[in-house]
């Protein structure tokens, strides 16, 4: 029986990602995967819930994780991985990925990312359009990068941050790696300039902390 694919979220970016799952796996049957869609298909394509995701006939059944927020991410993936299915990687065809680079299982990466040389990506990894990462990087699992961001070389960023459209952040050194904490929160536009505390929200440039009035 034909391969399925389904990619987990029915949004905008779920609909962004299809078309890419789409020119890798041409033999594949898609579809999409929504707990709280009220339509039946969009753009020509079935949606279905989880349960009745698995209880298709297919037996060559897995999914790609097109959900924004990093926590859900990781609960849908533990969730998916008790059911046995497979989740997969999916690369835009014009994505650049240079030498030494390890990604982690779960990756999207779309049109007109960079990842260029001596790079290391956990699981989960979301590579927006226009974004890229410079040299010897360390990226953590969950982690997105929005349209257009920017991470210069010798960087870490920790589990779960975010980093915004438009942001830059600066090149480190190998001595001294420029870091953005687990969780942090890197806002549309900003310009890091130094470390980024776990959890903290930073906008500006160059970026600061943004605090509640």
């Amino acid at each position: 029986m034909q391969k399925l694919i389904g990619i987990y979220g029915a949004s905008g970016f779920g609909r962004e990602v299809l078309p890419l799952v789409r020119e890798k796996y041409v033999d594949a049957q898609l579809c999409f995967v929504d707990d709280s869609s009220q339509e039946s298909e969009i753009n020509g394509y079935s949606i279905y819930n989880y349960k009745e995701y698995l209880a298709l006939p297919n037996t060559d059944k897995s999914v790609v994780f097109a959900i924004a927020d990093s926590k859900v991410r990781e609960v849908l993936e533990t969730k998916c991985s008790q059911d046995n299915l497979v989740i997969l990687s999916v690369k835009a065809s014009n994505s650049v990925v240079l030498d030494n680079v390890e990604i982690g299982e779960g990756a999207i990466l779309c049109h007109f990312t960079h990842l260029t040389s001596n790079i290391k990506i956990g699981k989960q990894f979301h590579a927006n359009i226009h974004s890229y990462i410079a040299h010897d990087c360390i990226i953590g699992d969950y982690v997105t990068f929005a349209p257009q961001a920017g991470c210069n070389g010798n960087v870490h960023i920790h589990d779960h941050a975010y980093i915004g459209a438009g942001a830059i952040i600066k090149q480190g050194s190998p001595e001294k790696p420029l870091i953005i904490g687990k969780g942090a929160v890197v806002g549309m536009g900003a310009v890091v300039t130094k470390d980024v505390p776990a959890g903290a929200v930073v906008v500006g440039n160059p970026a600061k902390p943004l605090y509640k009035a």
